[in-house]
């Protein structure tokens, strides 16, 4: 069996953490990619071909990776074209039948055995996966009749969709699919329209998931994958060379790693992950599904909570909550992340010009890679603030700053 993995997109939506790949954002030391590609192999895969961007970007990451037992192609899509153009990229190296997936399904290989399950059962070239969603206009959503596709929407208009069952682009496809592929005009929707033109002429199977899984269209969705990685794969460790004070609190599965520095005081509340390197200072607090990436540092009476900080990402005192740092970001003293609303309702992010509901009513800010922000920056729940940008000492930032910016009191979103 292969696998095709699709990690060539731009990641637009996925701003302000998209300066690479959605795929190569790190959890527990390793980016999502990795656990992708695991899944794979743990459920029987033995030759994955994967379909990246004309940055290789993929490609460089997992070189520095081991990966045995699997045999691994790199394909390069010029374009972000859509999947339809994507898969067409690999079609030379596939055989009969194939799995092909989403970049950031990190569970993807457990669905393999159902997949394969109802294809027995019903006989039928193509088998989908679907699940249930309160949000089907994000989606390719199929019309049905019992488990037979007979046509996939992508993102209906609300009051329009043909069902709430949304496609998880975890699919069993037969190689005569790149037919289908090439006899519908090529655009960023061919993959959805060759789809229900297979539908039209053989039989597609759906096989039908309990709850929807988590999924990476915007940067907020980490902390679901987050929450799930951590749920499966984390474990309590300690190394041996990491330095912690006789009164530092470490309490719960908690996994700290190499030359770790935690000082007087410090509290560190599981499950959470410390990564090599790392620093947490006096009289800190630490908790709950908090990721720290190789180089982090927590400074002295910080709290953090469900947080992610990429590597060499360092905050001084402050509050941190639900929250997600770029690489090598500096954030002053006494920075605060809202992450309530005063109403306590569902946070919405303006994304590309438009308001976009989370489902979310605990969300702090989400900082791009090699921002800086000066002492006592506050920012309002769900501001995306862009890469390389430079926040000025008091600011209370409401609304988003693009990548490249200057932002101080008075100024907002000035571009150098």
């Amino acid at each position: 069996m292969q696998a095709v993995i699709l990690a060539a997109g731009q990641s637009s939506r996925f701003w302000p953490l998209n300066q690479k790949n959605k795929s190569l954002i790190k959890i527990m030391g390793k980016p999502l990619i990795w656990y992708t590609i695991n899944s794979l192999k743990e459920a029987g895969i033995k030759e994955i071909i994967i379909v990246q961007g004309s940055k290789k970007d993929i490609e460089k990451e997992l070189s520095s990776l081991k990966i045995n037992s699997l045999k691994i192609k790199y394909v390069v899509q010029p374009e972000p074209k859509g999947m339809g153009n994507a898969l067409l990229s690999a079609r030379d190296f596939l055989n009969d039948q194939f799995l092909l997936l989403d970049v950031a399904r990190v569970e993807a290989g457990s669905y393999l055995e159902s997949l394969l399950e109802k294809q027995k059962k019903t006989g039928a070239g193509l088998i989908l996966l679907g699940a249930r969603t309160v949000n089907p206009q994000l989606y390719g959503v199929f019309r049905m009749e019992e488990d037979i596709v007979k046509e996939v929407v992508e993102k209906p208009e609300k009051g329009q969709e043909p069902s709430d069952i949304k496609n998880v682009v975890v699919q069993l496809l037969p190689k005569e699919f790149i037919d289908y592929l090439r006899r519908v005009p090529e655009e960023v929707y061919s993959f959805e329209n060759a789809l229900s033109l297979y539908a039209r002429e053989k039989d597609i199977r759906m096989v039908m998931l309990d709850k929807e899984p988590s999924s990476l269209k915007y940067p907020w969705h980490l902390f679901e994958t987050m929450k799930y990685l951590f749920d499966s794969f984390l474990k309590k460790k300690i190394s041996k060379s990491a330095r912690i004070a006789k009164n530092a609190i470490i309490q719960g599965d908690v996994y700290i790693g190499d030359n770790v520095k935690i000082f007087e005081g410090a509290v560190i509340k599981g499950p959470c992950y410390v990564g090599d390197n790392c620093v947490v200072g006096n009289n800190s607090l630490v908790r709950e599904y908090t990721n720290l990436e190789n180089k982090a540092l927590i400074g002295s009476l910080a709290e953090v909570t469900r947080s992610i900080f990429q590597e060499d990402a360092h905050c001084h005192s402050g509050y941190f909550g639900d929250s997600i740092f770029g690489k090598s970001c500096r954030l002053g003293a006494g920075n605060i992340t809202a992450n309530i609303k005063i109403d306590r309702g569902e946070i919405r992010v303006t994304v590309n010009g438009k308001k976009i509901s989370t489902g979310l009513k605990s969300l702090g800010c989400l900082i791009g890679e090699n921002t800086k922000t000066g002492i006592h920056c506050s920012f309002m729940p769900g501001v995306l603030i862009g890469a390389n940008c430079q926040i000025g000492p008091g600011s209370i930032v409401f609304e988003n700053i693009e990548d490249n910016s200057v932002h101080f009191i008075g100024f907002k979103g000035i571009k150098e």
